[in-house]
């Protein structure tokens, strides 16, 4: 167990877009080891805070651990009679709710620390998303690095771009004209990321619609480049002006094919009936739940 509180652990797992699971005492009866409400944090290798130890929390993270492997995201209620079902001598009953978080599959590569990247970062690191955040000068890079984001300083930032996973976004954003297209051109030969935002202007744009296709790559693939990067609905030319604008074109692409299920989490009949007095031998876990779902102004790099 480690020795952050479940408190703290929920927080840092959110943050770091880590898949984890919450579990809760939501009632007791007789004698249990700890008493309604307690809570803890459950990841795939760590756990957080205590619900009483012993076989009770052993299977129930190991339930939880279950839910997390197979990417579950809702709410899971467990009757847990200690005594018949757990073999621990004190013989009480428990009812556990075990919530899971899955791991966030928004992620952002962002190459360059100038001014705009610098204010993007802002917001990126209030998220749910994970940023890994490139560049080779490591000076550039603020004293207070947002606990989504992680930094990666390398001379040669081009050759990053072929293990970035796949859907992942990536944000053009140097000092560097040619290392822009270096990386434009990277970015193209993956293949498999789901947005390329490239910051500049529309004749950059053009010089660089050009260059690629001289290279070889087809008018489909050249399409795939975003630049100017960000939202025309929201012009400026202001880092802050402009990183809002690129924020806004990420989080409306992380939206646009999620849809809201009809139902969400756990009935309330279904907890009336875990949490109705009777037999809790008689009583079975609950079956999984659905998921909860869970023309541009000009730019100068």
């Amino acid at each position: 167990m480690n020795n952050l509180n479940w408190i703290s652990a929920l927080q840092a797992c959110q943050q770091r877009g880590e898949a984890h699971a919450l579990v809760t005492i939501l009632g007791c009866s007789g004698s249990t080891p700890r008493d309604q409400s307690s809570k803890m944090v459950v990841t795939a290798d760590q756990t957080y805070d205590t619900i009483g130890g012993g076989n009770l929390e052993f299977t129930i993270t190991n339930k939880a651990r279950e839910l997390l492997a197979q990417h579950h995201e809702g709410q899971e209620i467990y009757p847990m009679p200690l005594g018949g079902a757990l073999g621990q001598c004190c013989g009480g009953n428990v009812t556990v709710l075990v919530e899971t978080f899955a791991a966030c599959q928004f992620r952002v590569a962002l190459v360059g620390a100038g001014h705009v990247a610098q204010e993007l970062i802002k917001i990126l690191g209030a998220l749910p998303c994970r940023v890994t955040w490139i560049d080779s000068r490591g000076e550039l890079f603020p004293d207070q690095i947002p606990p989504n984001t992680r930094i990666q300083v390398t001379a040669t930032p081009v050759t990053c771009i072929p293990s970035l996973p796949a859907g992942s976004d990536l944000l053009i954003l140097t000092h560097n004209h040619q290392l822009d297209y270096e990386l434009t051109e990277a970015a193209l030969k993956h293949g498999a990321l789901r947005h390329i935002g490239l910051i500049g202007s529309q004749t950059k744009a053009n010089r660089f619609q050009h260059r690629l296709r001289a290279a070889g790559f087809t008018t489909e693939q050249i399409s795939a480049v975003q630049c100017p990067v960000g939202l025309a609905e929201v012009p400026g030319k202001l880092p802050m002006e402009v990183a809002v604008s690129i924020a806004g074109e990420l989080i409306a692409l992380e939206h646009r094919d999620k849809t809201a299920p009809v139902h969400r989490g756990i009935p309330w009949r279904e907890i009336k009936r875990q949490l109705q007095p009777g037999d809790p031998e008689k009583l079975e876990p609950t079956q999984p739940h659905l998921r909860l779902r869970s023309a541009r102004p000009e730019q100068e790099s």
